[in-house]
């Protein structure tokens, strides 16, 4: 699939793209995306940054929150608490799912794993659903 960051989240959001994080799977409260840890998204210890880590599962635990909802509606992230745990190389494979949604607020977990499905990172987030602004005529 590999859709830009704004096909994916039907909103622009350039720091994913930036990334380079590219999304390959949303819809029934599942999100997938991947991303190749290139040299400038590395740490001193030549494994992916940590923001880089915590961008994907923000990303992809949002795009799973944005799945169970109407196509023009959004998310904001309200709360992410992340574990750090292998260091992550090459591409890395994240998930996000959907634990349990209401009308305002969305319960998310998700996982970063490696290509040899060794899980790099896990994380929990809560995010507020978001209905689309007005719009406004001159």
């Amino acid at each position: 699939m590999g859709k830009t960051w704004s096909d994916a989240m039907g909103a622009l959001a350039p720091f994913i793209g930036f990334c380079g994080i590219r999304r390959t799977h949303r819809e029934n409260g599942v999100g997938r995306s991947e991303v190749d840890v290139a040299p400038e998204l590395r740490n001193g210890a030549d494994a992916a940054h940590g923001g880089l880590i915590m961008t994907l599962l923000d990303s992809v635990m949002a795009s799973a929150a944005r799945s169970t909802l109407a196509d023009d509606h959004g998310v904001l992230t309200v709360d992410m608490n992340v574990a750090f745990l292998a260091p992550g190389r090459g591409k890395l494979l994240g998930e996000g799912r959907v634990v349990r949604g209401g009308r305002s607020l969305i319960f998310c977990e998700g996982s970063v794993r490696d290509e040899a499905g060794q899980l790099v990172a896990r994380a929990s987030g809560v995010f507020s659903a978001r209905r689309p602004r007005a719009q406004v005529t001159a």
